[in-house]
């Protein structure tokens, strides 16, 4: 059959564009599940031509194309009959590297032509049939190679294959297929984004060869439910790495079943301007790794893709066969395709994390120390090879803010090119570096290209210029659109580099035209950089190179649409090396001019950033006279001061009381202990140790006398949680130093070497929780009380509880958790002790915990040990003891089982005389609110906004440092608690160590505290809160769901719900709904670790305690904002910020797991209304408790009558009522609901049995 219609690539595309328009277009399913069926052996694949061929074939499934021509040929029929518009060739593993393992790189081009031609006859024979056409898409496979990822473990920067490797192979593949008559290129299976780069080269490649183009189809493949392919990316970062090849379909296929890949697709679905593909496996593997979902389990998921318009082709991958491919056709038909979505000419750029740069980024930071020209640290680092000490430089930009790292490796003694390789892929094995976008940063083009070669997300370029000439520049610039990155053009042509505000202009204008329209380069791509040039210098022509820069950049963006402008800030101090507080002041204010005039991003150390309005007045008024040259002496000026700046102002030292020092060893021991000194202890530990016979004993003598005097101050209320925490703090370090050297006694003598403790209790966070505040408070404690402590941390699941309590042996479990999904955590993991035969203690502790919950709930699943409620941390030294001596243990266990009968008992009582309402009585006494009087206030923008990088500073105003010192315990309010003659001292220091560590935070800038807000449409529909994509209100965008409270009321008092502050539907009133997700910073954890590390648990805690502080306070302060400014319902209300901790203000803001709305699952709704993870970095773990933990999200309400509530125990008929409304199952609802259920569902399903 050799008259196929020829092939023309631009008709082709124009043909599936046009027909995506009517229908949902269909893709085949799998070829390898077909080909089992057919149950052929090794003779079957190797056919009379290989017979003798030296290795196996069988499992060649391409092989078949040249050995079984017509079964192939058949599969494909079945599928185009099936209702496939597209089919795929059988050319999966296609590649000279894929086929090397089975001998047949020689027949390459071969099996390729010949797997399109049977595609292609195949298609002939279907339109025949029924005079349909059918397209034949050339399938080219991720090969069994990754450019990303090490194959040696012990080596992350060695990879096995090349770049240019990769990208022949793919070449001769696609030569193969084109020869073959193939109509499409589908880049298939992809788990490494930079093999799919190295094929959309190839591809490119044999395109300009052959003067041909025809459309590319790009389908990646997510791995697992973590939401990455294999190499780490998330869908939309994968998207940007890959758009610039503008591929007619985008998409996932394999490793995840349609159920799995749904939330996958449909973040691809918000971001891709091109048809979105989705092509799943029939379900997940069994235990037998076979694929066993029907093809009408399938259809029936796959529709829902359809109906929920977030596809334009479906199809099926592993385990699925033309029947699956007819169901799913028969499925989707009739349903309206997706509709492509307008996407803003913003710059996307990716590692493994998307970033877009959008209008609220008004600044972006690009990490400057991992350049080796601009830090001499880095250069030493690298030219040493010490890469791993060079990755922490890399590692702490992206830690102190830098959105993007520049990597520049032009060193004369390096070999740049192969440092600059070797440096990359090992960022590649670094998550927390990787996650950003990489700028390839040389003067030498080809060290640049190889650098592209090592990077899978979108890079940027730094940089290319006119310098040597047009053709040069149009040559480098399309390499570089090849790899998909964007570009830093310099303002240099071939006269040399722009100095004045006429070259600059001149120049940058030039190279956008011929970039936009010679290139084809996306404008949003186009990075300007209109050099940055020293000033202050006292050569008088430089002094305008600040205001050149400057109004540069205001033409610039007034002039060329969507282009953007970044500098080398560092260049403009250059005359004030090693005096860093004037080179600072001169950045912030540089900076502050020319991003208000449109600069918006700068390569900069992100970790030494000034704030402007922080600076010294007379300092930032010598340095805007120098970068504005407003004065003919304004250098002169700040050079006679710079020094005065540099030096600072002398400070005058406290003389320190160090009397204690003159006591015996012994004395000054427990003096460093009890007052938390650390300056001395190492140097008495070893003077301690010098005077006994072993090591332990310093810790067994004059460290646990220390601590027990500590102990003993505590238990009598003479010393507060605060300083017995620095205690440990001195006992840790000095404990540290010890190891040492019982560690080498030990394998001197055999001896063990160990301290005796009192017991050993495990202490862990639960799974799906992620604060640890008091549980750290308690494990020090403890620790001080001689308790070996075994702290497992966070998001710890019940098996590793369990396993790690059974190998350590321990005589103690302590759980802790703070939101309301962790207390059904703790039932799990009670459960289980009881299951595998622990009867050991189960301390439980957390703000949601309580004695009656703990009796009623996990009491009776633990009845072999016992579970006992503790409140603070002041009782655990206490409970403890008791627990781990055998006198007494069994008579406390017996006491408290009689106390938790008691309690369980009283509760029942309690809820038994509770009478509460049927829903329908509780909707109808609803809170009543006369809308007639009310007129909704329009916010000044829908939809979302994010708020980057906020200043602590402006927030500490705002904190409410009540909560702050009740977090270690201190019983009373904020100021007054510092007059409380007992508590006052206390709590005073630790108020005074926390304004210290305030105070550093905010120099520092140890945080970079987001927001995200967002306004909508939206009215009340019965218990919910309905949000619109628009005013006509027509179309729905989301649904809050609500609890309404159902105890019956006295005194005519309503049943309330959320919902009933929100104008209702059939009112016609248009209102609205806001929502926000704040944090304090991403930082937290690192700090917090760092200070752990060093044995520092007081500044681990406090740290802690602070981020969560501020991240309330940002609350606080955005709330009065969106009051103020952004809805402006309230724009004079005239709150002090210490007045609005009482709310006395108009309008709410509920949070989802809190008491007006318990349940924790409301806030996937509002996180994927506001992409917190993907915008601000904010995430929910599998229990909704959200990560970093200083973080706090919920709704605004505007409504003056709004106000906070309580929902209570609620009725089954309401949970089976918000089961539905949620398209939720009513077991997993009981399940989130647990803590409000007023019955038991087990219970209630035995009695309905009955």
């Amino acid at each position: 059959m050799t008259d196929l219609r020829p092939v023309d690539g631009t008709e082709i595309e124009a043909a599936l564009r046009q027909r995506a328009k009517e229908k949902i277009l269909v893709l085949d399913g799998a070829m390898g599940t077909v080909i089992q069926r057919l149950g052929y052996g090794e003779a079957d694949f190797r056919g009379e031509r290989f017979a003798d061929h030296s290795h196996d074939q069988k499992g060649n499934n391409d092989l078949l194309i040249l050995t079984q021509p017509d079964a192939i040929r058949q599969i494909h029929l079945d599928y185009f009959l099936a209702g496939a518009d597209v089919c795929e060739t059988n050319t999966f593993s296609g590649t000279t590297i894929a086929q090397g393992d089975y001998g047949m790189e020689s027949v390459i081009h071969e099996l390729n032509a010949q797997g399109a031609r049977l595609a292609r006859e195949a298609a002939k024979l279907a339109e025949e049939k029924d005079g349909r056409r059918r397209f034949v898409a050339g399938a080219v496979g991720p090969t069994n190679r990754t450019l990303s990822i090490s194959p040696d473990v012990n080596n992350p920067g060695y990879r096995a294959v090349t770049f240019d490797q990769v990208k022949q192979a793919y070449a001769e593949q696609v030569r193969g297929l084109m020869d073959g008559g193939a109509e499409l290129i589908l880049i298939e299976t992809i788990f490494d984004t930079l093999n799919a780069k190295a094929a959309i080269a190839a591809t490119w490649q044999v395109f300009d060869e052959r003067g041909v183009k025809l459309p590319i189809q790009i389908s990646g493949t997510i791995t697992d439910l973590s939401g990455r392919t294999l190499s780490g990316q998330t869908p939309e970062a994968f998207w940007n790495a890959l758009r610039h090849c503008r591929p007619l379909t985008f998409g996932l296929n394999c490793a995840l079943g349609a159920r799995e890949m749904r939330g996958h697709i449909s973040e691809l679905s918000r971001v891709c301007d091109t048809l979105v593909c989705a092509y799943p496996n029939a379900g997940l593997p069994n235990e037998f790794g076979l694929y066993d979902e029907s093809p009408e389990a399938m259809a029936k998921l796959v529709a829902e893709f359809a109906e929920g318009g977030i596809v334009n082709m479906v199809g099926g991958c592993c385990g699925t066969t033309p029947d699956h491919i007819r169901a799913i056709a028969e499925a989707v038909a009739g349903k309206t395709p997706r509709a492509i979505p307008t996407i803003a000419p913003l710059m996307r750029l990716s590692g493994l994390e998307p970033f877009t740069l959008t209008k609220e980024i008004p600044f972006v930071n690009v990490g400057e120390r991992t350049n080796v020209t601009g830090s001499a640290k880095f250069r030493k680092l690298v030219t040493a090879g010490d890469y791993a000490a060079a990755l922490d430089v890399a590692r702490d930009q992206v830690a102190a803010g830098a959105s993007i790292i520049d990597v520049n490796m032009d060193e004369g003694l390096l070999d740049s090119e192969k440092a600059m390789v070797e440096f990359l892929n090992l960022v590649a094995a670094e998550p927390d570096i990787a996650r950003v976008p990489v700028m390839v940063d040389s003067s030498k083009f080809h060290v640049i290209e190889a650098g592209l070669k090592c990077i899978q997300g979108k890079a940027i370029v730094n940089s290319i210029s006119m310098k040597e000439g047009i053709e040069k520049f149009i040559a480098d610039a399309k390499v570089c659109r090849s790899y998909g990155a964007a570009v830093v053009v310099m303002a240099f042509d071939e006269e040399g580099q722009a100095d004045t505000l006429e070259r600059k202009v001149e120049i940058c204008t030039k190279a956008y035209k011929v970039l936009t329209e010679e290139v084809g380069f996306p404008p949003e791509d186009i990075i300007f950089d209109p050099n940055v040039f020293a000033v202050a210098t006292g050569i008088e022509e430089h002094n305008g190179y600040g205001v050149a820069f400057i109004e540069a950049t205001r033409i610039i963006r007034e002039t060329l649409p969507h282009a953007h402008i970044s500098g080398g800030i560092s260049n403009l101090s250059f005359a004030f090396r090693g005096n860093e507080p004037v080179r600072e002041a001169m950045h912030a204010v540089f900076l502050y001019h020319a991003i208000k005039v449109g600069m918006d991003m700068g390569i900069v150390n992100a970790g030494q950033l000034a704030v402007y309005d922080q600076l010294p007045a007379e300092l930032r008024e010598l340095c805007e006279d120098v970068v504005l040259n407003r004065r003919d002496d304004s250098t002169d000026r700040l050079l006679e001061s710079a020094e005065r700046f540099k030096t600072g102002a002398s400070a005058q030292a406290k003389t320190a009381d160090l009397t204690w020092r003159e006591n015996t060893v012994e004395k000054r021991i427990e003096h460093a202990l009890v007052n938390g000194i650390t300056e001395y202890i190492l140097a008495d530990t070893e003077e301690a140790r010098q005077g006994v016979e072993r090591p332990l004993h310093v810790i067994e003598g004059p460290l646990m006398a220390g601590m027990n005097v500590v102990g003993d101050l505590f238990g009598s209320g003479k010393m507060f949680l605060p300083q017995v925490v620095k205690s440990a703090r001195v006992m840790k370090q000095a404990v540290a130093y010890l190891e040492p050297y019982m560690e080498a006694e030990k394998l001197a003598n055999g001896g063990d070497g160990k301290r005796r403790a009192a017991g050993k209790v495990l202490m862990a966070t639960v799974k799906g929780d992620v604060h640890d505040i008091g549980k750290n408070i308690v494990g020090v404690v403890l620790a001080c009380n001689n308790y070996e402590i075994i702290d497992l941390g966070v998001m710890v699941p019940a098996a590793k509880i369990l396993d790690v309590a059974r190998k350590e042996n321990v005589d103690i479990v302590g759980l802790s958790g703070l939101i309301t999904p962790s207390l059904d955590e703790m039932v799990h993991v009670a459960a289980e002790m009881e299951r595998e035969g622990f009867d050991v203690p189960l301390l439980i502790g957390g703000a949601t915990t309580s004695r009656v919950h703990t009796a009623v709930k996990i009491h009776p699943s633990y009845q072999r040990g016992q579970a006992i409620y503790v409140t603070d941390a002041s009782r655990a030294v206490g409970v403890v003891s008791s627990l781990i001596s055998k006198e007494t243990r069994g008579g406390v266990i017996e006491k408290v089982q009689a106390e938790y009968a008691k309690v369980a008992d009283a509760h029942a009582r309690s809820e038994l005389d509770k009478q509460r309402l049927p829903l329908a009585k509780a909707r109808a006494n609803a809170f009543k609110i006369d809308w007639t009087e009310y007129a909704p206030k329009k916010p000044s923008f829908t939809g979302t906004r994010v708020f980057g990088a906020y200043e602590v500073a402006d927030l500490v105003p705002y904190i409410d440092w009540t909560p702050f010192l009740q977090t270690y315990e201190f019983k009373g309010r904020y100021p007054a608690i510092f007059e409380d003659p007992n508590q006052g001292p206390a709590a005073k220091a630790l108020f005074d160590d926390a304004q210290a560590m305030l105070k550093q935070i905010v120099a520092e800038r140890w945080f970079n505290p987001k927001a995200i807000l967002g306004f909508w449409p939206a009215n009340a529909i019965g218990d919910d809160i309905a949000l619109y994509t628009g005013e006509s209100r027509s179309e729905q965008l989301a649904t809050f769901h609500g609890l309404r409270q159902q105890l019956s009321k006295r005194d005519g008092r309503p049943n309330t719900c959320l919902s009933d502050f929100v104008a209702p539907a059939e009112t016609g009133i248009a209102d609205y709904v806001g929502g926000f997700v704040v944090t304090a910073g991403l930082e937290e954890v690192r700090i917090a670790e760092k200070f752990e590390r060093a044995n520092d648990d007081y500044r681990s805690i406090l740290v802690k305690a602070l981020a969560d502080r501020i991240a309330e306070a940002f609350a606080e302060r955005m709330h009065e904002r969106v009051r103020r400014e952004f809805w402006g319902y309230a724009p004079d209300e005239t709150f002090a910020p210490e007045d609005l901790v009482r709310e006395e203000y108009d309008g709410i803001r509920p949070a989802p797991g809190y008491p007006s709305q318990p349940d924790h699952t409301e806030k996937v709704t509002l996180f994927d209304l506001l992409q917190a993870e993907r915008r601000i970095g904010v995430k929910l773990t599998e229990s909704y408790a959200m990560w970093p933990g200083s973080s706090v999200s919920g709704l605004y309400l505007a409504h003056p009558k709004a106000h906070y509530f309580g929902v209570a125990k609620v009725e089954r008929d309401q949970v089976e009522d918000y089961a539905e409304r949620k398209g939720m199952d009513l077991h997993a609802v009981e399940r989130w609901l647990g803590p409000i259920l007023n019955y038991d569902p087990a219970r209630y399903l035995a009695v309905a049995a009955e």
